[in-house]
């Protein structure tokens, strides 16, 4: 078990985190004879970083109640870039699908209007939460709207991933790993939100 804290801290972190993603993506197409193929495989490449990324940020408070350690509190308090990191991942993932769509033009007239309102919500989301990462905007907003907006937020980014892996298992039954994943993660927030529960509840308890 990896118990020992991150050295990068803050921007450090998301510029690091940021440069993987680019290289991972360049290599991704670059290894490919074919660009297609490329832009292909540096689409899955970017789904998975993100996929990665974001159960780190949404699972966060939940580990650091269930196994306190010096490496869960470091999650936590790392969890704003995390995210933003997510968000840039996911940002790449929509320019590659583009790139793809316009290579491959036999792309986007197969996919529905069904198709693509998931992933759209998702990302109409994952904009608002990315801007209201910062102070400014989160302060014109207000803690409780703030609040609302990132949970709920997350609850419909692991939906729609946990729906995207879902649907793809017919077709690959390697998909039924990260929707088992993304159970998991569901759970974990779920029992780390019930044990903060009880343990507000038993500080309230007056002694006897």
């Amino acid at each position: 078990m990896i118990t020992q804290t991150p050295t990068f801290k803050g921007w450090q972190l998301f510029s690091l985190l940021a440069l993987l993603i680019l290289v991972m993506s360049a290599l991704a197409v670059a290894l490919q004879p074919d660009l297609i193929e490329g832009l292909r495989s540096a689409v899955r490449a970017t789904a998975r970083s993100s996929f990665a990324l974001f159960l780190a940020a949404f699972t966060a408070s939940a580990f650091v109640v269930l196994v306190p350690s010096s490496f869960s509190k470091a999650l936590v308090r790392e969890r704003r870039f995390i995210g933003l990191a997510f968000a840039f991942s996911h940002f790449v993932h929509a320019v590659l699908i583009y790139a793809y769509g316009q290579l491959n033009t036999e792309f986007w007239p197969v996919r529905t209007v069904i198709d693509n309102t998931p992933g759209t919500v998702a990302y109409v989301f994952i904009l608002l939460m990315a801007l209201t990462s910062f102070k400014g905007p989160a302060h014109l907003l207000g803690a409780k709207a703030w609040k609302v907006l990132h949970t709920t937020g997350m609850w419909i980014i692991v939906a729609v991933f946990a729906y995207a892996n879902f649907k793809r298992i017919p077709m690959n039954a390697w998909y039924v790993l990260p929707f088992g994943i993304t159970c998991a993660a569901i759970a974990i927030r779920l029992v780390g939100k019930l044990a903060q529960a009880n343990k507000r509840s038993q500080i309230r308890q007056p002694l006897s």
